[in-house]
């Protein structure tokens, strides 16, 4: 009980600090997802966006982590893929116990339906969402995820995320040579698992192997992005340690 109460007093807290005072329906919300899923803020499962709760990917693997998920089995529908259009369809299936007959889930993902920063990785979006409805059905999340959204809500504008991190929005080029779409979805990336930026900056330069981000090509940065990504979703801690270890580095007097 009073790990609940105590996981709850700091999901209240940082979320006032991210989104400020929230209304009395979202501090409900907020501690049945807290005490019921377990969700943490800190651990990046919720997002508020316009004053509504969202849970993220990370914070479904989460729950079906708790409840000791067996397996989940994902698919491409061909027959409904169109990879020359960006066009894609996925279908997950999540086994809760080794004797589930498997709850489904499907996931569509084409540039009509998907925020302009995940723009060009339709089928990773696909294959998520796909996932993330699955594993909705099979623990009855009723909220709906943050990677099933087709649009850019305006608490998770360029312009709040470029706050977040002022050292990646004031590199514009050097993230990704003079276009935004790279900037922005790794400032929303930062932002979203409450990194560090500065951080994060010196990780993008050791990890594509230049001097600055501006040396670097745009196919290093994107994979940077994709595999940071996945990082901060499947193993956060050992990514914030790996973090860390830059800012010994900084330490060191020249």
């Amino acid at each position: 009980m009073k790990n609940r109460r105590g996981a709850l007093r700091l999901n209240v807290r940082l979320a006032r600090t991210i989104w400020g005072e929230l209304s009395l329906g979202a501090l409900r919300s907020l501690k049945e997802l807290t005490e019921r899923h377990c969700l943490s803020i800190a651990s990046g499962d919720l997002q508020q966006l316009d004053g509504r709760w969202y849970v993220t990917h990370a914070g479904l693997l989460h729950i079906a982590q708790l409840n000791c998920c067996v397996g989940i089995r994902v698919q491409s529908l061909r027959e409904f893929c169109e990879p020359s259009a960006s066009r894609w369809v996925f279908k997950a299936t999540v086994y809760k116990s080794p004797k589930s007959k498997g709850f489904v889930g499907y996931g569509d993902a084409d540039p009509s339906n998907v925020s302009p920063l995940v723009r060009g990785a339709e089928m990773r979006v696909a294959e998520t969402r796909a996932v993330n409805r699955a594993l909705r059905k099979a623990y009855g999340i009723g909220l709906c995820s943050v990677e099933e959204l087709g649009w850019v809500p305006k608490s998770s504008s360029t312009d709040r995320a470029n706050q977040s991190s002022p050292s990646i929005a004031r590199s514009n080029g050097q993230c990704n040579n003079g276009q935004p779409r790279l900037r922005d979805r790794l400032c929303l990336l930062i932002r979203q698992h409450q990194l560090d930026a500065n951080l994060v900056k010196a990780y993008a330069v050791d990890y594509c192997g230049v001097s600055t981000l501006r040396e670097a090509s745009r196919d290093s940065i994107e994979a940077f992005i994709n595999d940071l990504s996945e990082q901060a979703v499947k193993g956060r801690d050992g990514l914030l340690c790996h973090l860390n270890s830059y800012a010994k580095h900084e330490e060191v007097p020249k």
